[in-house]
C-alpha cells in the first residue's frame, strides 16, 4: 500500500517560483514511477510532469517546459515539483501520483490512468 501526501501549496504572484512536495510512503519508493498532475475548477485533471522509475527519464506538458523541474530525494521518500516563473494559467489543484508496477523503468507515465495512487492534493493559486 502507498500513501501520497502533497504539501507546500500556497497564493504567489505572477513569476514567482514554488516547490511542492509528495511524501511516499510507500517501502519501494526508489522503484516507483511517478507524476505530477493538476485540476483546475471546471477542466479534466491535466498532466504536468513525470519521473520514470529509474529516475532518468522525465516529461513535462508543453506548457512548462523551461519552468518546471521535477526530482525526487530517494533517501527522503520524497518527490518534489519545482515551478518558476509562475503564472496565472497554473492556477489549479496538484495532485501527485505513483505507480508501483514498472516492467519498464525507463519510461515517465503521461496518463491518469497509469498510475495506481494518488495524493490528496495541494493547491497552488497565482494572482496577476
Amino acid at each position: 500500500q502507498v500513501h501520497l501526501v502533497e504539501s507546500g501549496g500556497g497564493s504567489v504572484q505572477t513569476g514567482d517560483s514554488l516547490t511542492i512536495s509528495c511524501a511516499n510512503s510507500g517501502d519501494a519508493f526508489s522503484r516507483h514511477a511517478s507524476g505530477w498532475f493538476r485540476q483546475a475548477p471546471g477542466e479534466e485533471r491535466q498532466f504536468v510532469s513525470a519521473m520514470s522509475a529509474s529516475g532518468g527519464i522525465t516529461a513535462h506538458a508543453d506548457s512548462v517546459i523551461g519552468r518546471f523541474t521535477i526530482y525526487r530525494d530517494n533517501a527522503k521518500n520524497v518527490m518534489y515539483l519545482r515551478m518558476t516563473g509562475l503564472k496565472p494559467e497554473d492556477t489549479a489543484v496538484y495532485y501527485c501520483a505513483a505507480r508501483v508496477f514498472t516492467p519498464v523503468t525507463r519510461v515517465a507515465y503521461r496518463r491518469p490512468d497509469e498510475y495506481s495512487y494518488w495524493g490528496q492534493g495541494t493547491q497552488v493559486t497565482v494572482s496577476s
